[in-house]
């Protein structure tokens, strides 16, 4: 990549949705030395070190082998089950387990389950051990023991940190004829184990204000893996606060089945996932980063300044999480909140889960969806702080939306619009009101919006042509305001070379001024300008056009904004393509020709169809009474003097 091409690193990664590396600069990952701040366990049929073989079938005894090493000593006794076969305890088997430092409980239905162990066995084993193994220097060493003692190995596994493992007897006449092992070994044939996890790293930034801390455990991929659900158990203490959120990194075709206890804490998900203690439905994830520097970056712009816990564990089926009151998690002094009703606990969770808040620099908003708002079944009514900012409610959803100048909302925050949501519950005839502080982060993005007027507001996405346009250009940047700049904006409309409208701060072109924007607060900095668009004679007027900004820094940090606008011809109809002039004069003429023949036909058809009377002249042999009344009525319409002189 060129020297011109790595400014735009950070902008390319954004508009794909990716966190900038960039953010990950301070914060180097390191072994946790002290109390850990979590408790990990994890259920997986994947071992470090493992094989099967097909060398004991024939022989007298199908041969399983455990090798358990330690991270530390462990505080629980081991706990080994051996389930028989599906055609019961019908073939002996020997199990070989080297747990040199550990108590361990060997449970089995198989009563003639022969053990060869140099483990100290609890009294609830009620099996009778056999000879200790040798003692084996290296994994070659016991693997050859085992061969020239039964002539063949069933199964090898090498384990390290479980506290409970369940093996299956039974032997694969498909397997290779040698054990041979391989790296993390996909061992699901044959065995399934629970482990606890040492080897959680952690890091801090100390160049921010905030005290969020982040918990993240990132899944290995296993491509041929089965898995489709992962169920995890979730706990906190008792005085545990709001300002954590945990990182949940996996394939995004897995759904997370999250069981959560006395925790208030926000989650961040690959893929889908429920909360089974609050309610069933899924809720969709979102695309996270699959490397470790990709998501400290993700949490850094979450606002956290701790990453309290890094984890990497294989695919699982089930993982318990144990969050410990821990000093590095709590860096800021949490009050214990009062015992309140089940209701406001479930209410205060679900907000904090669902994060229903979305802001950009000038504006907030907030969604809900009824369905969402089920386990609770009681609210009539959400406000914020302002209590006359009340959420429009139809069948579906609660809305609101305001500015952040606007319903009490601070922005004392770095980075953050601070406020509160009310909920009105009803029981019975009473209401009640639960309260639940939230920060709403504001994008570090370039914002780009059309107006139709000089006054800016309700904006839209239709530009007209041959009208004024007016447009807003605004971003916040706290660290150093003044440092950003409009670089230029264009219009793009398809098939025509764009057309500048306005860089490094001075409009280009006709029709084009710049306008002063409104003094700059809480680091937002507003560019506003208004342009004319006009059709050359001749050529087609498009229905659509794309408008584009760019604003960057003095250290060549660039970020761009494209808005998708239609265009409105105000000679033509909406939603139409228009008529040309020969089209229109087309009209016009079929019109008039259309008129003339029926002016035409009717004149015909009337001039055909009158009286005979009317149509034939006086007769001089006509009676005269007749001829007097025919006179008179002639010369009394045509002659008024004669009419006049005979009536006298």
């Amino acid at each position: 990549m060129g020297p011109r091409a790595a400014p735009l690193l950070p902008l390319l990664l954004a508009l794909l949705g990716h966190p900038d590396p960039g953010r990950a600069e301070g914060c180097n990952l390191q072994p946790v030395t002290a109390e850990p701040p979590i408790t990990l366990s994890y259920a997986t049929s994947t071992v470090p070190r493992g094989c099967v073989s097909s060398g004991s079938v024939g022989n007298s005894h199908e041969v399983h082998i455990l090798s358990v090493e330690w991270s530390k000593d462990s505080a629980f006794p081991l706990m080994v089950s051996v389930t028989p076969r599906a055609s019961g305890c019908s073939r002996s088997a020997v199990l070989v387990l080297l747990c040199a430092r550990c108590s361990v409980t060997i449970t089995s239905l198989c009563p003639d389950l022969l053990i060869r162990t140099d483990a100290r066995l609890s009294p609830e084993t009620t099996l009778a051990p056999g000879p200790e193994p040798p003692a084996a220097t290296s994994e070659e060493q016991l693997l050859a023991w085992a061969q020239s003692t039964y002539q063949g190995i069933t199964s090898y596994s090498k384990l390290r940190d479980p506290h409970w493992v369940q093996l299956h007897l039974g032997e694969d006449t498909g397997s290779p004829q040698d054990c041979i092992p391989q790296e993390h070994f996909n061992a699901t044939l044959h065995l399934e184990t629970r482990v606890i996890f040492h080897g959680v790293k952690g890091c801090s930034r100390e160049d921010t204000q905030s005290t969020r801390a982040a918990h993240i455990i990132r899944m290995e991929p296993e491509p041929s893996s089965p898995i489709t659900e992962v169920n995890l158990s979730l706990s906190c203490p008792k005085r545990a606060g709001s300002n954590q959120i945990l990182i949940l990194q996996s394939r995004a075709n897995l759904t997370w089945s999250l069981s959560v206890d006395n925790c208030h804490i926000q989650f961040l998900v690959s893929g889908n996932y429920k909360i089974t203690t609050l309610f069933s439905q899924l809720i969709p994830g979102e695309l996270l980063p699959d490397t470790e520097q990709g998501l400290i970056a993700k949490a850094f712009e979450k606002n956290c300044s701790v990453i309290a816990s890094y984890s990497v564990i294989p695919a699982s089926t089930h993982i318990s999480l144990e969050i410990q009151e821990h000093e590095v998690v709590r860096r800021a002094p949490v009050t214990p909140a009062p015992s309140a009703p089940t209701t406001d606990l479930l209410s205060r969770a679900l907000l904090l889960m669902l994060q229903p808040w979305k802001c950009t620099d000038e504006t907030m908003e907030i969604v809900i969806a009824r369905s969402h708002l089920e386990p609770i079944k009681e609210v009539v009514n959400i406000t914020l702080r302002d209590i006359s900012c009340q959420a429009e409610k139809n069948a579906t959803h609660f809305m609101l939306k305001t500015p952040l100048s606007h319903c009490g909302t601070s922005l004392e925050g770095r980075g953050h619009a601070n406020n509160e949501l009310i909920l009105s519950l009803a029981k019975g005839t009473a209401l009640r009101s639960v309260r639940v502080a939230f920060q709403c982060m504001i994008p570090r993005e370039l914002f780009l919006r059309l107006f139709p007027t000089a006054a800016f507001e309700a904006p839209q996405t239709e530009l007209e042509v041959n009208k004024e346009a007016f447009v807003q250009a605004s971003m916040r940047w706290e660290d150093h305001p003044s440092d950003l700049q409009l670089k230029e904006c264009w219009l793009a409309v398809p098939g025509r070379e764009p057309m500048l409208l306005v860089q490094g701060g001075e409009a280009h072109g006709a029709g084009v001024a710049v306008l002063e924007g409104p003094p700059s607060s809480h680091g937002r900095k507003v560019w506003r300008f208004r342009f004319t668009y006009t059709v050359p004679e001749g050529r087609h007027v498009p229905l659509s056009a794309t408008l584009k900004c760019k604003a960057g820094l003095q250290n060549n940090t660039i970020f761009e904004k494209v808005l998708e606008v239609t265009v409105k011809d105000s000679w033509r109809l909406p939603n139409n393509r228009g008529l040309g002039l020969a089209a229109v004069l087309g009209i016009t003429f079929g019109a008039f020709l259309i008129g003339a023949l029926l002016t035409a036909g009717l004149w015909y058809i009337y001039s055909h169809t009158r009286p005979i009377s009317k149509l034939q002249p006086v007769s001089s042999t006509a009676p005269a009474s007749e001829s007097s009344s025919t006179n008179h009525s002639i010369g009394s319409t045509q002659s008024t003097p004669c009419s006049t002189s005979s009536m006298a």
